[in-house]
């Protein structure tokens, strides 16, 4: 078997955890053994991390696979897929591993699953260097279904570093295929919204603080539209630890949605994370994509996959997305371009991702 399988170099490019996301669901999906090799080496403690580990678990139980090589610290994995089934299962960090990166490797598998699926899925929801679960339900979900799919995403419980303790419950039905997207039309800003959050032992004023100091950062460049930060306390039953943060949402005419979040930590002051928020959101809306720099690596497993020809338009290029595409393209039959966009206006630095998509078929429907 060994001479089939396909190997990745887990240091290259991004040199992070995303390498093996992409990788295993991929390998999952298309019934490839795999070895990942100098898993994380970019990093500043290499091998795998509990979230990484809970992440390979999940998809060796939804395939019923063989991974060897599991162990925290391991820098080097094979992963032998079996079948792809539903039901009920479960991924735990243990930790304040986010529960964004879980979904992110879990879903585009359970996508082509013989029967619907629900994951129970446990660690922190607000994390640093993942998504907040705010965007994934405001952001991440309604663009991602324009693939053809839908899910819900139930939020039990937050989570905050260092413990975690959140869980979330995602349910999804499998598809047959998915239908390409064609994200190329920004349109106009229509309105901004959002929410300030606090939980624990920390008092609603922080989440005020943020409110305000964000809506004053965007205010200063963006004057006729009524924005709406809403602070919010967590409720104590629904929300483990002490933890606070910031998301912002722009939607446009054309349904588009740009985000910019930020978390707070001790010693950080209120105002500069909801600033941070906002500078963030700012930065996007300024590049004319149609996708922000958080959404953008994350459609591209799901471009490979659907049948056809998909498009979006996007700000530069981040690193994740070089390095998803490069992965994608490496165990898949998907093709991706990447070109400068013809802009109108010069000062916009917009990109037109664009891919052939391979039309992954689902074998059990």
């Amino acid at each position: 078997m060994d001479g089939d399988r396909v190997e990745i170099d887990g240091g290259i490019m991004e040199g992070g955890g995303q390498i093996l996301r992409v990788s295993t669901a991929l390998s999952c999906l298309l019934g490839l053994p795999l070895r990942v090799r100098r898993i994380r080496a970019g990093r500043s403690q290499p091998g795998l991390r509990p979230q990484h580990l809970s992440g390979l678990e999940i998809i060796r139980d939804l395939c019923e696979g063989k991974l060897e090589g599991g162990e925290i610290g391991s820098t080097e994995i094979t992963f032998t897929p079996g079948k792809i089934r539903g039901g009920t299962h479960i991924a735990d960090t243990k930790t304040a591993g986010s529960v964004c990166l879980l979904m992110q490797v879990a879903m585009p598998c359970v996508l082509f699953a013989a029967s619907p699926s629900e994951l129970h899925l446990k660690g922190g929801t607000n994390a640093e260097m993942a998504p907040q679960i705010d965007y994934t339900v405001m952001v991440f979900k309604p663009i991602v279904e324009r693939f053809n799919f839908t899910f819900s995403c139930d939020i039990k419980k937050r989570g905050y570093y260092p413990q975690g303790g959140g869980e979330v419950v995602v349910q999804m039905s499998p598809v047959k295929e998915l239908t390409p997207i064609n994200l190329t039309e920004r349109g106009t800003v229509t309105k901004i919204h959002g929410r300030a959050f606090v939980a624990g032992a920390l008092p609603i004023k922080l989440a005020k603080d943020m409110s305000a100091a964000a809506v004053r950062c965007i205010r200063k460049e963006i004057r006729d539209l009524y924005i709406n930060i809403q602070p919010v306390r967590e409720p104590d039953d629904q929300a483990f630890g002490t933890g606070s943060g910031i998301i912002i949402v722009a939607e446009t005419s054309t349904g588009c949605l740009l985000a910019g979040s930020s978390l707070g930590k001790r010693g950080k002051n209120s105002d500069k994370v909801g600033i941070e928020a906002a500078e963030i959101l700012l930065r996007n809306l300024k590049h004319g994509g149609t996708v922000d720099d958080s959404l953008q690596d994350q459609l591209i497993i799901f471009m490979a996959l659907a049948k056809g020809v998909s498009r979006v338009k996007s700000g530069p290029i981040t690193l994740h997305t070089q390095t998803a595409i490069h992965f994608t393209e490496q165990l898949t039959k998907a093709k991706f371009t990447v070109t400068k966009s013809e802009e109108e206006d010069p000062s916009k630095d917009t990109y037109i991702i664009e891919c052939q998509g391979m039309g992954m078929v689902n074998p059990n429907l």
